[in-house]
């Protein structure tokens, strides 16, 4: 991603390929969602199993939201 400084703005191309690279990045959102709404950022629970179904619920409940 190309960057405006103070005095020099982007041109159209750099405009362009700004939105083309932020088209491509769907997951993103899945992730920011998870981690600011559902507070899924961190996993605080001790095994492999109980992350796993923790992650399963916040998958459901993504679907859901």
């Amino acid at each position: 991603m190309k960057r405006a400084v103070k005095k020099h703005s982007l041109g159209i191309r750099d405009i362009l390929r700004n939105q083309r690279k932020a088209s491509k990045a769907l997951v993103e959102r899945v992730c920011a969602v998870t981690k600011k709404i559902f507070k899924a950022g961190k996993v605080f629970v001790t095994t492999i199993q109980k992350v796993d179904i923790k992650m399963l619920f916040t998958a459901f409940c993504y679907n859901l939201y």
